[in-house]
Formats: structure tokens, C-alpha cells, sequence
């Protein structure tokens, strides 16, 4: 189905859901209905949990002998969190970056060593979003958004996680949907932000019978992005229908979901230093709202071989995806449970971006390295200078206020995907030197897709929304005699890729919990987990288009004759074994241990299909926690011990002389110990304290490899160094005031990160950074309302990652006066207006 098509679905479905409040209105409002305002995250100790665990008991969240946070539904109410990625920032042990935008940012858990969500399952009631995170500009929080029809979350860290989800060994976060048997009722919400955004959330839910219920619900909104773009930048929604059956017996879900939605993607931004060694924004760009991409790259072709492609910036990550969700439990006897979850997407997802790379460079920096080569190439040419390439307009060393340029690649990734992930269990109780709640089970997952990347590499000038420059060869009377560039580009082709993928993967698992006294608890279970990868990957070849008055089109990568097979299969086993002793209902103890893995994912051979070095990565964790609760205060501590054996580490540094990524792979492993802490301080009805903290000391261990530098070898050994990207220390702590009878809440977050480095060799300093955000909520009555969200009260630049694209092994933006880096957004101001009824 084409992507207007599926608009034009979208639309339909969405007129349908705004058509639901007037329905609702005939309802009777149940007690169930009414608002319950903000309470803090950390509570409810009496919850039951369903992540992280294959069981047919019930447990309590102080019971788990696992680390697990929750977040209901007051406190997502009260955050307001704009992407998945924002909730994970309140789950202590996670470090998250957001500044990606609302998709395809970067988590990672207890010294995971890998980025996206490579190792952290995103699920959506219980079954991954996508069975394999890792895949290469397809993570999974690109097929998922944050709307008011999510309910509640949890988040366990490291532990069963692997056992019971695929990809999974730092842990799984589970976004559990409003279901209508539990008559949610109607709510209507507006938001407004000082970004442009608008945006209408809407759902209603309610029991048809006893046992039956009807939900449906979504969100549409617009605007010009945290980073304005020059237009509108964010655009669509989704909306999801649901039918569900609850006898407390029995129970079986239908759920429909549909995402037609562009959300741009955010990269780094240029920065230098003041007198005194502090960050400060490039004079002419501002690093918290600014971007390079911009209404002149919009719509740009491409030259390749025999045609020309359109750049399309405004598609920035478009998803199109529809999914379809059954899960059912049902008794076979009093003591045997048969469980069943299935879902089907069919997802068209394009990503379109504007990548800086290389590093900024003054305008005589750049052509000075470029000018024996470009004079060279046109008999007669005396010199080099810079015009801009739309209008011919001069461009020199005091241009923008910095005469600074910068390589972009114009990045084109369109990947459709079909997946179907079933997970099928039989769970039992039954007595024997205690009560034993087992289950056996075992997941399939089988997805194929097409992997198609174009690009073509520019050259900016340094100013929000960039412009393309060219760079001219002239004579001594001062007249062209060929271009270096042509319409901006450095070189047309610059990356190419097509290829074919199909992964089918099967696992089986088995898990005991032993409730040996009403105090002690045991728990056994282990997984075992084979994929076969499948594909054609297109060869390459290099092409001159044959245009002598420009370099531009010297160097055109296109497909070659014949595919490249790709056929490997993995397979491995993990196992965990915990421990859980009560001391009372809300104190207890826990230990447990786990020997895990993490299979080769397909997306390692889209540009690669002849590596060999690919294998199973070992992984053992070990953690030991304390749990307390009390009217007074909610505490978890949890050790952790992490450790990752002959991980498979790459390099691509885009070479500016080729315009070409250049890839280095070394095989090292991680180790990481660190300390997590959670609590909530309630010394009096009015106020309240979060802190979700997370100390840890992560370290590559073998990092080592010889480099060729200047024709002589170097040995680099990074053994010890941090990892890249990951604080030592990650802080948050969130004091709340609470008035008129809990009708109003207003939270001050406080959020802090120690220093970090965006190189394995740890050359260069991402500075530590704290952020203020203020929320408050005020219930109005019982149906209506408002609330209100900052962040980034001070304006804070906090870096979350470095120039990537420059290396990550060894930066090559160390020492630099100017250097490319992503931060968090600037300031932003969000309001709400919500009714229930």
C-alpha cells in the first residue's frame, strides 16, 4: 500500500475516533472514571506485575527479586512525556538520549556497550514492538508513540528480562494499553507548545457487557519541531481500536493500531569554547533550537547513474505501519493456564535527514585541503572560492558572523518491513515442598525487509538552517574554469545500499518460581534461542558520470552486477536463578545471577553481507537489592555487576578527502559495577521527594588494536577507559508540592549527569550538565484539567553525544576550537487542557 494510501486510511479512522465523544455522552459516568491526581512514581508497592516474568501467580511489586519500576498512570499524566524515550528517564539504571527527537534515540542499561535499543526491549502489553531492536535505522521506538491511551508502565532491569523477551539482556520497558473492561470512560486533551505544536489526544472506553469491552483512542498534531526546521516538521498520529473479554478466569484482546506519522531527526550542531574553557554556541547558530537541515535542502536531486532522486527532507522519519494485536488466556483446568500473544505490522518507514560530517572547518581550512588536488584538476585554475549554490552569492571568512563550514550528508533510508512475533506459554501450579508456579513456552519471530540507502555529500555553511556552498575553480582574471562542487555537492553517490532481508528466529523457555515459605522465594529459568539470516545484498561499483566541468560527479556509487548471498544461523542458550526473602510484606531482600546472550542481528550484514566476525555475545549479570516500604518512605537499592565478553566494536569515520565512510572493527568486552537507588520521601501529606540515582563505574576491558598512522604502526589500548557516551553518575531527584486536597501538583525536576566522553579513547570531554524541568496539574473539577510543562528551565547545553561520523574509537573533533555535537532541546513551554466525561 502506498503511503498515500495509508493516509487516506489514517484519516478515516481518525474522523471515526473524534466521532466516539459523542457516543460517550449517553453513557453513565462510573466511579471508576474519576481523575486520581498525580502520585510519585516509585509507589504502589501492592501492584501487580506482569514484565519481566512467565508465571501463573500473581506477584507484588515488593515481592519481585528482580529491580522493576513502575509508573502509573497520575505520574505519566503529570510528565507528560514527549517520546517513549522521555519515560525512560524516570526508571533509574537506564542512561537515555532523547535529543534524537520523538524516534531513533539511544538507551542503555548497567553498562550496555551497544546504542538504540540494540539490547533494551520496547514492548507494547507484554510482546516487543519489534523482535530485534538492533536493526540498523529501524529501532522500535520509530513504530511507537507516547499517547493517552497508555495506562501504565513497567521497567525491569537486567534479570528475567532476556529469559522471557528476545534481545532483551539490559532489560524490557512495557507500555500496557487502556482496555475498555476496565471503563476507562472518555477524555478529550489539547495541548499547545511554544514550538508550534498542536496537537489532540482523544479516547473513549467502556464494558458493553460484563465481561466485554470497546476502546479507541489516538492522537494528531503538528509542529515545526523542538528544533525548527523552516516548516512544519512534525505531522500525523495514530489511532488504535481495541475489543476486549475479562471473566477473571478468562480473557482475549483485539487491538488495531495505526501510525501514519513524520517526526524529524535531530543530529549534532556545532560548538566552541569562550576564554575560559566553557561551551558556547558557534556565533551565528544557536546549538539549543538551531539545526543544520533547513527549508533549502527540502527537496534536492540526487545525480546517480542513469537517474537522479529526489531528496525529500520533509519526510524527516516518516512511519507508516499498521499492526494487529491477539492475546488470550485461557483456564484448561483449575491448575493449567494456556497464554497466547500474536502480533502483525506491516510498516513502510523512511528516514530522511541532513547528517553533518567531518568536522566544522574555517572556509581557508577547508580549501586549503582540497586545493593541490582541485587546481590540479583544471589546467589554468590559479585559485578556489566559495558561493553559495542557489543564488551565486559570495561566501568568505566572515560569512554568518564565523566562516565556518562543515560537510552534510543529504541521507536517504527507505526500509519496508513486515514482521509476525507469537509468544505461546502453558503456565501450572502446583504444590511439592512448597508451591510451584512453572511455565513452558517459546517464541517465533519472522520478519523480512528491504533496505534501500541513497546520499549524496554537501557542503554548508554554518548558520540555522544551513545553505549549500560550491567551491570554483578560477583563473587569474578572476573566471570559472570548473567546479569542485556541483549544486553544493562534494560528490553525488557519495553511499549506496540495497538489500533484502528475511530473519526467522525460534526460542524456548521454561521458569519455575518455588514460594518455599510464605518468606522465601526461588526462581529458575532459561532460554534457549536460534535465527537464521537470509538476504541478497546488492554489489557495488563506482561510476564517473562523465561530466568534465565538475568533481562532484567523479565518484558515484551504484549497484554492480549480481547479489551477494547472505545465510548464517546462531544459536544460544541463557539461564537465571534469583532469590527473594521477605522480611515482612514490605521488606525484603533479593540476589540473583544470570548467564545470557545476545544474538547477531540481520542489520549488521545491510552494508556488510561478506563479514564473518559475527558471533553470540555472552553476558553475565549479577545483582543484589533491598526493598522497603512505608507510609514514610519508599526505598529499592539494587547492586549490579555487568559484564559483556567479545563484543563486536565499529568505526565508520567518514573519510572527507574520499567522501566516504572508512570502517574499523575490534572484538573487546565491558565490565560495569554500579549501585541503583529509587525512593520516595513522604514526611508530610503536602510534599513529597522522588529520587531515581544511578552510580556506576563502566569499563572497556581489551580494547586493543594496532593502526597504520603515516605509514607506521600504533598500538591503541583503551583497556580501562570509560564507555563512550555512558555518565558515572546519572541523578534525579523530584521534590512536589501537593495542594487543596491533592487537586493541585507541581514537581521540580532536577536532573544530573556526571561527565562523559564520545570516544572509546575518551579524548574529548562531554561535559557534566544539570537540567530543570517544572510540571504542575490542577484539577479544576472532576472532569477538567490543565496542566503545564518546562523544560529546561536555565537553558541548559548538555551534550548527549559527540560527532560520531568523526570517529567513535578516536574523535576527531579532540581539541578542536570547533566541534559537532547533539544536545538536549532549549527551552520549551507545553499547556494542557484535558476533559473526562
Amino acid at each position: 500500500m502506498t503511503i498515500n494510501a495509508h493516509r487516506a486510511s489514517f484519516y478515516a479512522l481518525a474522523l471515526a475516533m473524534l466521532a466516539a465523544p459523542n457516543l460517550a455522552l449517553a453513557q453513565d459516568q462510573s466511579p471508576e472514571q474519576q481523575p486520581e491526581q498525580a502520585a510519585p512514581a516509585a509507589g504502589g508497592l501492592d501492584e501487580i506485575v506482569v514484565t519481566g516474568r512467565a508465571s501463573a501467580s500473581e506477584l507484588r511489586k515488593a515481592e519481585a527479586s528482580f529491580a522493576i519500576t513502575t509508573l502509573n498512570d497520575a505520574t505519566l499524566r503529570m510528565s507528560n512525556p514527549i517520546s517513549a524515550a522521555e519515560t525512560f528517564k524516570q526508571v533509574p539504571g537506564f542512561w537515555v538520549e532523547s535529543s534524537g527527537g520523538e524516534g531513533s534515540n539511544n538507551v542503555r542499561s548497567r553498562g550496555i556497550p551497544t546504542d538504540g535499543f540494540s539490547s533494551v526491549a520496547l514492548q507494547e502489553n507484554s510482546l516487543s514492538v519489534q523482535y530485534d531492536g538492533g536493526l540498523g535505522y529501524m529501532s522500535p521506538d520509530q513504530s511507537f508513540r507516547f499517547d493517552e491511551t497508555i495506562a501504565r508502565v513497567e521497567a525491569v532491569r537486567g534479570g528475567p528480562a532476556s529469559i522471557f523477551a528476545p534481545n532483551a539482556p539490559g532489560g524490557v520497558v512495557n507500555f500496557i494499553t487502556r482496555r475498555g473492561t476496565d471503563n476507562p470512560g472518555g477524555l478529550v486533551k489539547y495541548t499547545w507548545g511554544d514550538y508550534g505544536l498542536h496537537r489532540v489526544d482523544a479516547y473513549y472506553g467502556t464494558k458493553l457487557a460484563d465481561d466485554w469491552g470497546v476502546f479507541v483512542g489516538g492522537f494528531y498534531r503538528q509542529s515545526n519541531g523542538l528544533r525548527d526546521m523552516g516548516f512544519k516538521a512534525e505531522k500525523g498520529g495514530q489511532i488504535r481500536a481495541t475489543l476486549n473479554y475479562e471473566d477473571g478466569r478468562n480473557s482475549f484482546l483485539l487491538d488495531v493500531k495505526h501510525i501514519d506519522d513524520k517526526t524529524p531527526f535531530y543530529l549534532p550542531t556545532p560548538f566552541t569554547f569562550d576564554g575560559e574553557g566553557k561551551i558556547i554556541d558557534v556565533p551565528g547558530f544557536d546549538g539549543r533550537r538551531g539545526t543544520l537541515a533547513g527549508p533549502e535542502n527540502r527537496r534536492v536531486p540526487i545525480k546517480l547513474v542513469g537517474r537522479s532522486f529526489e531528496f525529500d527532507l520533509t519526510e524527516g522519519s516518516h512511519t507508516v505501519s499498521t499492526q494487529l494485536t491477539v492475546e488470550g488466556s485461557f483456564a484448561a483446568s483449575d491448575s493449567v493456564t494456556f497464554e497466547t500473544r500474536t502480533r502483525y505490522r506491516d510498516s513502510d518507514m523512511q528516514r530522511n535527514a541532513v547528517f553533518p560530517t567531518g568536522s566544522v572547518q574555517t572556509l581557508a581550512g577547508f580549501t586549503q585541503s582540497i586545493r593541490t588536488a582541485a587546481l590540479a584538476a583544471f589546467p589554468g585554475a590559479t585559485n578556489l572560492v566559495a558561493r553559495y549554490a542557489t543564488d551565486g552569492a559570495p561566501f568568505d571568512s566572515s560569512s554568518n558572523g564565523n566562516g565556518l563550514v562543515v560537510g552534510g550528508n543529504l541521507l536517504a533510508v527507505s526500509i519496508p518491513i513486515r514482521e509476525l512475533i507469537t509468544d505461546n506459554r502453558f503456565t501450572t501450579q502446583f504444590d511439592a515442598a512448597g508451591t510451584h508456579s512453572l511455565a513452558i513456552g517459546g517464541t517465533y519471530g519472522w520478519f523480512s525487509y528491504d533496505y534501500e540507502r541513497e546520499m549524496g555529500t554537501t557542503l554548508l555553511d554554518i548558520q540555522d538552517n544551513a545553505r549549500r556552498l560550491d567551491i570554483v575553480a578560477v583563473n587569474a582574471a578572476g573566471q570559472t574554469v570548473g567546479r569542485v562542487t556541483d549544486n553544493g555537492f562534494q560528490r553525488y553517490g557519495s553511499l549506496f545500499d540495497d538489500a533484502a532481508m528475511s530473519v526467522r528466529s525460534y526460542a524456548l523457555y521454561a521458569g519455575d518460581e518455588w514460594q518455599i515459605t510464605p518468606a522465601l522465594r526461588l526462581d529458575f529459568a532459561g532460554r534457549f534461542e536460534k535465527i537464521d539470516i537470509t538476504g541478497l545484498v546488492a554489489k557495488k561499483r563506482t561510476v564517473n558520470l562523465g561530466d568534465p566541468t565538475t568533481l562532484a560527479d567523479d565518484q558515484v556509487i551504484t549497484a554492480a552486477t549480481g547479489f551477494d548471498r547472505v545465510d548464517r544461523s546462531f544459536d544460544d542458550w541463557g539461564w537465571t536463578v534469583g532469590a527473594n526473602y521477605q522480611f515482612s510484606s514490605y521488606a525484603g531482600v533479593f540476589a540473583r545471577y544470570t548467564d545470557t546472550f545476545r544474538l547477531p542481528s540481520a542489520g549488521e550484514y545491510n552494508g556488510n553481507p561478506l563479514r564473518t566476525d559475527m558471533r553470540s555475545v555472552p553476558i553475565k549479570m549479577a545483582e543484589l537489592g533491598f526493598k522497603y516500604g512505608s507510609p514514610l518512605l519508599n526505598l529499592f537499592v539494587t547492586g549490579f555487576h555487568t559484564k559483556f565478553e567479545g563484543v563486536t566494536f565499529t568505526d565508520n569515520v567518514f573519510n572527507s578527502q574520499t567522501n566516504q565512510f572508512d570502517q574499523r572493527f575490534v572484538v573487546a568486552d565491558t565490565k560495569t559495577l554500579g549501585l541503583e537507588v529509587e525512593a520516595v520521601i513522604r514526611p508530610v501529606r503536602f510534599f513529597d521527594l522522588t529520587v531515581a540515582a544511578t552510580w556506576q563505574d563502566p569499563q572497556y576491558k581489551g580494547f586493543v588494536y594496532t593502526e597504520i598512522v603515516n605509514g607506521q604502526p600504533v598500538l591503541r589500548d583503551f583497556d580501562g577507559n570509560q564507555l563512550m557516551r555512558v555518565p558515572k553518575l546519572a541523578l534525579r531527584a523530584v521534590p512536589a508540592i501537593n495542594l487543596f486536597d491533592g487537586r493541585f501538583r507541581t514537581e521540580l525536576e532536577v536532573e544530573h549527569y556526571t561527565k562523559r566522553f564520545p570516544d572509546v579513547a575518551n579524548s574529548q570531554v562531554l561535559p557534566a550538565y544539570t537540567v530543570l524541568n517544572l510540571n504542575a496539574r490542577a484539577q479544576l473539577t472532576e472532569q477538567l484539567a490543565l496542566s503545564a510543562n518546562v523544560t529546561n528551565l536555565t537553558n541548559e547545553i548538555g551534550l548527549t553525544e559527540g560527532n560520531p561520523r568523526a570517529g567513535s574509537f578516536i574523535g576527531g573533533d579532540a581539541g578542536a576550537r570547533y566541534f559537532l555535537a547533539r544536545s538536549i532541546f532549549g527551552r520549551t513551554v507545553r499547556a494542557s487542557v484535558s476533559f473526562r466525561f
